[in-house]
């Protein structure tokens, strides 16, 4: 079983929004039993909270179903038992490291690593563009289940 774990700054925009996505990709290609996906925090302030509202509205139109869920903070046990983490930006990975010290085992990447992207998806929670995070985080998804070896042509939204 892959174990992946997506990370964002609060864990109620970006990070649960790419817990949800890669979880209802996973199951439309009905491999949801090759995987393990959660997604956390690198800080403490939204910790119990569950997803922001405008986040749970694109999830919504988009037709990813979710769950209620708690945010909660990365812990160093959770580097060792994922095998990819993903950041949604670069800053996220100086916060990790506060937490982890390092990533010896490779297992950190940027969400958007396997795509054509190659950039930071922009917090929503400031810029208030969740259809922009939203898309990206999307791609991003496809482009790693693509980096997997699954085909993921036929995955679409709403």
């Amino acid at each position: 079983m892959l174990k992946v774990m997506f990370v964002c700054h609060g864990n109620i925009c970006r990070s649960p929004m790419a817990e949800f996505i890669f979880k209802y990709m996973t199951a439309t290609l009905g491999i949801e039993e090759n995987f393990e996906i959660e997604s956390s925090a690198t800080s403490r302030e939204e910790i119990g909270n569950d997803i922001y509202p405008p986040a749970k509205e694109i999830l919504r139109r988009k037709g990813i179903p979710f769950t209620k869920r708690s945010a909660r903070q990365f812990k160093i046990k959770d580097y060792e038992n994922f095998d990819y983490i993903f950041i949604m930006e670069r800053y996220n990975f100086v916060n990790l490291c506060r937490i982890i010290k390092d990533d010896p085992d490779g297992k950190v990447h940027l969400m958007t690593e396997f795509t054509d992207l190659g950039k930071d998806i922009a917090d929503p929670w400031y810029s208030g563009n969740f259809e922009k995070a939203f898309s990206e985080i999307f791609e991003s998804c496809k482009g790693f289940l693509n980096h997997l070896g699954y085909d993921s042509r036929k995955l679409k939204t709403n």
